[in-house]
């Protein structure tokens, strides 16, 4: 297969599986306050979530590569459909307990990540393909994705009114089925998304290997620790505000889901906006600058806001700044990865960097949950804006940001021993993916 067929095949499929995401996103939280009204059972249903994913994509790189993108795309798309599909059925019977929710939305987290990092990782040779720079692939799959999650978020909030959060979470394990048939049918032929012979046998030992590669290559540039350890503060944040304390407050100030899908679409919709502007004009301003604002601006405004009043308005105009701020964010991130890291070592490096970045998100929800139950809502959401601004003023202070506007490095001048040491085998999710309170 040539052209623009399969990298267009890759949008279509994120593009239907994050708008499903944005469904669940806004459903399972609504769905566990409206069954137990407890925002710490909400905080401990996001912590199931989310610590699978971590071990997720510690372990995933070396699998991906030997076992292929293309299957652990789809593989990954159709457990989801499962998982997510048998809440309300389960719930439908009379049969879902609240451990089984627990449980399901683990066998989700552990299984998702690995299916981003296959599609991700494709994405330079994806663009090559087309006949496109990495840049410019990095903000439209970025921009597509931005779009979905707005349509998921504006279409969840109106479902959940009109039929309720069963009806959306069905739709949602839809998406994942559709998601998983379009990367089987249209990446077929590509050698990158096809299983990788590995030089020696199958191992722990060499599996560890891998594991440690990925690990020292990442220690070795302060710049990527540097992001690693800011995304995994503000991911830990994200999850927080998504999963717990944004619900709360919808359910408790804002009149219902409806204002709560608003105010996530037109976080996405400026956000689609944002990584636009930067495709087309980003490369022109240096990377520091445009990072340190749009960071600051995604980030510690919208719980302020949210802790301070009441009504929807203030807080939709904050959502909208916020979101055109954090759409320039991933693009950037997107293209200094490959920048600095080896396609031998994508999958690697990155499955260690997304564990780092999401280190803190079961911890996130989780704490979450716990403030609001014990302080509440504003209190909680004062403590996570604190958190954050103090987070994002890293780019601003430390020295080792400025790399970030350093001339590009080739792959093998930024780590020659480990690209000489694995020459023969290639490796999702970017390196240091900021999450904001839409990743699917």
């Amino acid at each position: 297969m040539s052209g623009r067929r399969p990298f267009a095949a890759v949008l279509a499929a994120n593009t239907v599986s994050i708008a499903g995401s944005s469904l669940t996103l806004i459903g399972v939280p609504w769905f566990v306050l409206q069954t137990t009204g407890s925002a710490g059972r909400a905080g401990i249903v996001a912590f199931c979530a989310t610590l699978p994913v971590v071990v997720a994509a510690l372990v995933g790189g070396p699998v991906i590569d030997r076992i292929g993108r293309r299957r652990v795309s789809a593989v990954s798309d159709l457990v989801c459909a499962v998982s997510v599909g048998a809440i309300p059925l389960l719930h439908y019977a009379g049969l879902l307990e609240f451990w089984m929710l627990c449980a399901l939305m683990a066998v989700g987290g552990l299984v998702h990540t690995p299916g981003l990092t296959a599609r991700y990782v494709l994405l330079p040779s994806l663009a090559e393909h087309a006949g496109t720079t990495v840049t410019r692939a990095a903000s439209l799959y970025e921009a597509v994705s931005r779009g979905a999650r707005m349509l998921g978020a504006a279409v969840a909030g109106v479902l959940i009114a009109a039929f309720g959060t069963e009806t959306v979470l069905l739709l949602d394990a839809a998406t994942f089925a559709v998601s998983a048939l379009l990367v089987t049918a249209f990446l077929r032929g590509i050698p990158t998304a096809e299983p990788q012979r590995a030089a020696e046998k199958v191992s722990l030992a060499g599996y560890r290997a891998e594991l440690a590669e990925g690990w020292a290559f990442l220690t070795r540039s302060r710049l990527l620790m540097g992001i690693t350890l800011m995304v995994m503060m503000t991911n830990g944040l994200e999850q927080g505000w998504s999963s717990v304390l944004l619900p709360v407050h919808g359910r408790e100030a804002l009149g219902g889901a409806t204002a709560l899908g608003l105010l996530i679409s037109l976080f996405g919709g400026f956000a689609l906006l944002g990584a636009l502007l930067y495709g087309a004009w980003g490369e022109r301003f240096p990377r520091r600058a445009v990072f340190a604002a749009a960071f600051l601006a995604s980030g510690s405004t919208r719980y302020v806001v949210a802790a301070l009043t009441d009504t929807t308005l203030p807080l939709a105009v904050t959502m909208a700044l916020a979101g055109l701020g954090a759409g320039m964010l991933n693009p950037i991130l997107t293209t200094l990865t490959y920048e600095k890291v080896p396609e031998e070592l994508r999958s690697r490096v990155s499955g260690v960097t997304t564990a780092g970045c999401e280190l803190t998100m079961p911890l996130g929800g989780l704490a979450a949950g716990l403030l609001v139950d014990g302080f509440g809502t504003a209190r909680a959401l004062l403590l996570f804006g604190g958190a954050y601004l103090l987070t994002t003023l890293a780019p601003v202070v430390f020295p080792a940001w400025r790399d970030l506007d350093a001339s590009t490095s080739s792959p093998a001048e930024t780590a020659p021993a480990l690209s000489r040491r694995e020459p023969s085998r290639p490796g999702s999710a970017p390196a240091a993916r900021p999450r904001h309170p839409s990743a699917k």
